[in-house]
C-alpha cells in the first residue's frame, strides 16, 4: 500500500502544481496585456502632444503668413523675400499645415467664418463668392476658419 500512496499523492501534488502553473501562467497572460495596452496608450498619448505643440506653433505663425500674403498682393514680395516666403510655406507644409477656402466653395459654418451674406440667384445653395482670410488645418485639426463672403439663393436655404 505505501508505493499506492506515493502514487496518488505524487498525482496528487502534480495536480496542484499544474493548476499552480495556469494560474501564473493566466496571471503573466494578464500582466502582458495590460502592459502592452499601456504602451500603446502612451505611444499614443504622446503623439497627441506633440500634434498639440505642433498646431500651437503653427497657430502663432498664422499672422505672418496673413503678412506674406497680403505683401504678395501689394506687389512687395520679390527678389529675397520671396525665397524666404516660398522656403516658410515649404516647411509648414512639411509640418501638415494646410490653407483652405477658395470662391465657389459650398458654405460650411464649420471651416467657414461669414463675413458677409447677400442673396443670389447665381447659386444654389449657399456659397463662398470671395475668400477675405484663408482658412488653415493641421491634420483634421481646425486651426482657423476661413473668412468668407457668402452668398444664397433668394428664396434662403
Amino acid at each position: 500500500m505505501a508505493p499506492a500512496r506515493r502514487t496518488d499523492a505524487a498525482a496528487c501534488e502534480a495536480d496542484l502544481l499544474r493548476e499552480q502553473l495556469r494560474e501564473r501562467t493566466a496571471d503573466l497572460r494578464r500582466l502582458k496585456s495590460e502592459y502592452d495596452t499601456y504602451r500603446k496608450r502612451v505611444h499614443r498619448d504622446r503623439r497627441a502632444v506633440g500634434e498639440i505643440a505642433v498646431a500651437n506653433v503653427l497657430s502663432g505663425l498664422l499672422p505672418v503668413l496673413d503678412a506674406i500674403d497680403q505683401a504678395r498682393r501689394l506687389g512687395d514680395v520679390t527678389g529675397g523675400f520671396q525665397r524666404v516666403a516660398d522656403v516658410l510655406h515649404t516647411e509648414l507644409a512639411s509640418l501638415g499645415l494646410r490653407s483652405f477656402g477658395s470662391a465657389g466653395d459650398p458654405f460650411d459654418p464649420a471651416a467657414h467664418e461669414a463675413v458677409s451674406c447677400t442673396r443670389s440667384d447665381r447659386v444654389e445653395r449657399p456659397t463662398c463668392t470671395a475668400i477675405l482670410r484663408p482658412g488653415y488645418r493641421v491634420g483634421d485639426q481646425l486651426l482657423r476658419p476661413a473668412q468668407v463672403e457668402v452668398a444664397e439663393p433668394p428664396g434662403g436655404r
